[in-house]
């Protein structure tokens, strides 16, 4: 097994008989799927639909613990609180607990780990303290490769639309709770078919473009770079392009565009 600790990630806590209900109006997936033995993936949205916060919740001891961006916790802190008005629930971070994806497993996971949600092939994450035997880098070149994308990088605060991301098909949506902030336009997207573009997993020759460069079929615009490492990349493009089968480029280097096996895609209306 592979263990690997995950410096940008951080762990924030919420603990009150409200909980639930608190988190249930606000964030893409079902609180109430949660257990000690079952995270959901979910995400906070703005009010006009787009991508705000990603996290894992999982329930212990009674209190919600989320895996979250660690560079803007005390910003979704702030967001909560905000929005928590007379809700019986408390916030706070708990910078004692740090954050471990686990993968190729080959024996039996350490006790308070859990499932990662979105894929099987993702492995599974803890909050704690372990010993790690390989890299943050190297849990990156993973999900890379699968082709699934990280808060922060390639799900852009304000900009990210969860359906172009591949959100609903990582389980990060519930398409039967009800209400959240954002759900309206969640809802539109998909059964009005807007959908024109999506993040691919790309193969890049070349060096590797930077995160939010342009790139073209021929001499037209079809999308944007997110992250790389080493030849594996997540970009951000449309669906026609990816179908046409031909070359994409992005400045020196040469793209090549894959349809992961995870992913759906449906036709646009």
């Amino acid at each position: 097994m592979l263990i690997a600790e995950l410096p940008h990630r951080a762990v924030l806590e919420i603990e009150g008989k409200e909980k639930a209900s608190f988190l249930q109006g606000l964030i893409s997936n079902d609180i109430y799927l949660v257990t000690p033995k079952q995270a959901i993936y979910a995400a906070l949205l703005s009010s006009q639909g787009r991508f705000l916060y990603d996290f894992f919740i999982i329930e212990r001891d009674d209190l919600f613990l989320l895996d979250v961006e660690a560079a803007r916790l005390e910003e979704l802190l702030k967001k909560l609180n905000f929005f928590k008005l007379r809700s019986k629930v408390n916030l706070k971070a708990r910078p004692d607990l740090k954050v471990y994806a686990l993968w190729k497993e080959e024996e039996t996971l350490p006790q308070g780990a859990y499932k990662d949600p979105r894929l099987e092939a993702l492995g599974a994450r803890f909050m704690g303290h372990i010993e790690p035997n390989t890299s943050a880098e190297e849990y990156d070149l993973h999900r890379l490769k699968l082709g699934v994308p990280e808060g922060g990088q390639d799900l852009l605060p304000e900009k990210s639309i969860l359906l172009e991301s591949g959100l609903d098909e990582l389980k990060a949506i519930s398409w039967t709770k009800g209400c959240y902030m954002g759900q309206e336009l969640t809802a539109r997207t998909k059964y009005r078919g807007l959908v024109r573009k999506r993040l691919f997993p790309v193969i890049i020759e070349g060096p590797s473009p930077q995160n939010g460069s342009e790139i073209f079929l021929d001499e037209i615009g079809v999308g944007e770079m997110r992250s790389h490492r080493k030849e594996y990349g997540l970009a951000l493009l449309r669906i026609e392009a990816v179908k046409s089968g031909k070359a994409l480029h992005s400045e020196n280097a040469t793209l090549t565009p894959s349809l992961p096996k995870w992913m759906i895609l449906e036709e646009p209306s």
